[in-house]
């Protein structure tokens, strides 16, 4: 039987970035399929006592400072812990990625490189021209997909992979669902692996 993967996250997410890769090397060994699904926190925190990280309290935002300075550390990933252009509006690049995914191209591929272009390379990924040329450096048209995000249609998605990742009880990114199991966060990654290996 075919091993599917659904992989919702946040297109600004440092963890989805720190475990973008980890989670592709994961699926490839086990042989399974990634349904890349970028959903929108901003309608997920408020349904599942989420907050977005400006309203967290100050020992809980300067504890992720630290985390992310051990993972980087750990994994040997560049990334900036307070990147220029965070938060950025990620709505477009969120689209972008799921008109890729609708298009049969690579969206795993695609949503890794605008993480990157986040975390470690100080890109402001609400700007269209950004994403157009992130598209371009991971063998895609640009402008094709960008537009595509703007339809109605991808619109439509985009909201339908949110709604759905509240009903099967997401309430953060990224999240890893498989067979009908969560695991919540990178640093779940080795549970992923085991329940795909049994």
């Amino acid at each position: 039987m075919a091993k599917t993967i659904d992989y919702y996250h946040s297109l600004i997410s440092p963890w989805s970035y720190l475990g973008g890769p980890r989670l592709g090397d994961i699926a490839a060994a086990a042989g399974a399929t990634v349904n890349v699904k970028p959903i929108d926190l901003a309608r997920v925190f408020p349904v599942s006592g989420g907050l977005p990280l400006a309203k967290r309290a100050d020992q809980r935002r300067a504890y992720r400072l630290a985390e992310l300075a051990r993972w980087r550390d750990h994994l040997g990933m560049p990334l900036n812990i307070e990147p220029r252009s965070f938060p950025a509006a990620e709505g477009l690049a969120a689209r972008t990625v799921i008109a890729a995914r609708q298009a049969g191209a690579d969206a795993a591929r695609l949503s890794n490189a605008i993480l990157r272009a986040v975390w470690a390379e100080q890109r402001d990924i609400a700007d269209r021209e950004t994403l157009v040329a992130i598209c371009a450096e991971t063998g895609h048209d640009g402008a094709a997909l960008t537009a595509a995000a703007e339809t109605d249609a991808i619109a439509a998605i985009y909201a339908a992979d949110t709604s759905e990742a509240i009903a099967r009880g997401v309430f953060g990114a990224p999240t890893y669902v498989f067979e009908g199991e969560l695991f919540w966060g990178q640093d779940r990654l080795d549970f992923l692996a085991r329940a795909l290996d049994a």
